[in-house]
């Protein structure tokens, strides 16, 4: 059974390598989490004496496909119970990170299956990111960054790249939600900043903001 530091080692890996498809560096990863690139060194040595990871120098560590399960296992587990807290315990989508990552760690395979059944198999998070299946499948979907939309196009939110509190709850102070449609009403050249059409009135957004807005093109 692994540790709650050595599942979180594996997330992270998960996340910075495209789904543990790629290598990553120790000092990527040591960013991620926080810590020094020492300490990274030596956990990517332990999960790779468990074959968890494949690791050499210079080149950074990448998930072997046990690795990858277990990753996408907590990944899957972690959004499965922001859904759960968003829509059955009246959680915000900028409260629930944080106690995701304690419950993430559960390891009864039959309460996540249960859970997901419950909430009748979502495929994505209230962030919008895709939740893997037990099998560790991700449903892909097609988005682009806001700042990518040009001027009189239509486009709907399909959910965030900052996934902070701050963001979230700048987010909700403008009424911006999963599923909300937007129109580029103009692009300012210099800064990159735009006015969009939201709830039927203009807002003015920074470069940060629409850097940070998933979408897809109104059909």
């Amino acid at each position: 059974m692994l540790s709650l530091s050595e599942e979180n080692y594996l997330k992270a890996i998960y996340h910075l390598g495209k789904f543990g498809a790629v290598s990553v560096s120790t000092s990527a990863v040591a960013q991620q989490m926080e810590t020094k690139a020492s300490s990274v060194t030596d956990m990517i040595k332990k999960l790779s004496e468990k074959d968890l990871v494949s690791y050499r120098k210079y080149q950074g560590a990448k998930l072997t496909n046990e690795g990858r399960k277990i990753a996408a296992s907590v990944v899957r587990k972690h959004r499965l119970w922001e859904v759960f807290l968003v829509e059955h315990l009246n959680f915000s989508w900028d409260e629930v990170h944080d106690v995701a990552e304690q419950l993430e760690h559960i390891k009864s395979e039959k309460l996540i299956n249960q859970l997901d059944a419950f909430l009748e198999f979502p495929t994505h998070d209230p962030h919008g990111d895709p939740i893997p299946d037990k099998d560790g499948q991700i449903k892909k979907t097609e988005k682009v960054l806001l700042a990518q939309i040009q001027e009189s196009e239509v486009c709907m939110c399909i959910g965030v790249k900052d996934t902070s509190k701050d963001f979230l709850k700048y987010l909700d102070k403008h009424r911006i939600a999963l599923g909300t449609s937007f129109k580029v009403l103009s692009k300012e050249s210099f800064d990159e900043s735009m006015i969009i059409e939201v709830n039927d009135k203009p807002l003015s957004i920074s470069k940060t903001v629409s850097n940070n807005l998933y979408v897809k093109l109104s059909e």
